[in-house]
């Protein structure tokens, strides 16, 4: 395993943040803290889809958690073995190769700020989660192999991937 590999384990599951709240993103973006409370309500974890690349016809697995935090939403996912495109998936993940997370959603509730033209996404019909080569939004990330059960354990992870996105954000 290299220094960039994430691991996920013998069952295939991995976590991270699959949006975060308060930041833009590469289309002008920013979705609000609880933008998908009330998608999340409805649906739940079942009813939201795990594609790659967004793309319907390659559903990879299953989402066991979604969970809005203070920080964004947070998603526990199991590749399902046995399909072509999860099995490779997984290769390329634990080789820290691809660590990306998207979501598809529709907007229901936004407002455009006239100084910024940045778009504020305050509710969210949340169809589907993917995982991707490239995330719009630089801190949506596969961030652990291990299922993190509290807010102190996501605290550290959070700290971690805002100094990653500051960092990019300096380098840029």
């Amino acid at each position: 395993m290299s220094a960039n590999s994430i691991p996920i384990d013998s069952e295939g599951r991995f976590a991270g943040y699959a949006s975060v709240f308060g930041q833009v993103d590469q289309g002008g973006d920013i979705v609000m803290a609880g933008a998908f409370k009330k998608s999340l309500a409805k649906k739940g974890a079942s009813g939201i889809r795990l594609l790659f690349q967004h793309d319907p016809k390659e559903p990879i697995g299953i989402w066991e958690r979604i969970v809005e935090d203070g920080f964004g939403l947070w998603v526990e996912g199991r590749l399902l073995p046995g399909i072509e495109r999860s099995d490779a998936l997984r290769a390329l993940i634990e080789g820290g190769a691809v660590d990306g997370l998207s979501i598809g959603f529709r907007s229901e509730r936004a407002s455009k700020d006239k100084a910024s033209s940045y778009r504020r996404l305050w509710q969210i019909n949340l169809w589907e989660i993917s995982i991707v080569t490239f995330p719009m939004m630089e801190g949506a990330r596969i961030s652990s192999g291990v299922i993190v059960a509290d807010n102190d354990q996501r605290l550290d992870l959070r700290l971690a991937q805002s100094l990653g996105a500051a960092i990019s954000l300096i380098k840029n």
